[in-house]
């Protein structure tokens, strides 16, 4: 059975709109030194091209991002059914910065609303932190209604 292409096109279907705009928690999955799989709940922010997450300066993902960047990312929402899923695979740039990222800026407000999100930026602001870039190259919607999963489709 041939596997479809990616369709990074995907990223523009309403269910992923839906929970790119979302304030689901993303899971981001990385594989660690010894080669197992480690996955890690994290606010994302994106904007229309790269999915970008902020994590504290001493976080053990950072300690593997550079050597094994290939990582995957998963947005959904199991509250209801029928269930909604964003699938992406694409490779992690880290870059250390000297306070708060903008796009973790933007994440808080969108997760906290605008005067927690200050806040707790705030509470931030001075402290180093790695801002995790994931441009996605293979893309997957779910949506349970009209995209299955491949072990329930055809």
């Amino acid at each position: 059975m041939a596997t479809e292409p990616p369709d990074i096109a995907l990223l523009d279907d309403p269910v992923a709109r839906e929970l790119l705009d979302s304030t689901q928690v993303a899971r981001l999955a990385y594989t660690w030194t010894d080669g197992t799989p480690r996955v890690v709940p994290i606010w994302f922010h994106y904007n229309g091209g790269v999915i970008t997450m902020g994590s504290p300066a001493r976080a053990p993902k950072l300690r593997v991002l550079d050597d094994r960047p290939e990582v995957a990312v998963t947005i959904d929402d199991e509250r209801a059914w029928p269930y909604k899923a964003l699938l992406i695979r694409g490779r992690a740039r880290v870059e250390m910065l000297d306070d708060v990222a903008p796009e973790y800026e933007a994440a808080a407000r969108r997760y906290m609303g605008d005067e927690q999100g200050e806040a707790w930026v705030a509470s931030l602001r001075g402290l180093p932190m790695a801002r995790i870039s994931v441009r996605p190259m293979w893309v997957r919607v779910l949506d349970f209604v009209t995209r299955f999963p491949s072990a329930l489709s055809g």
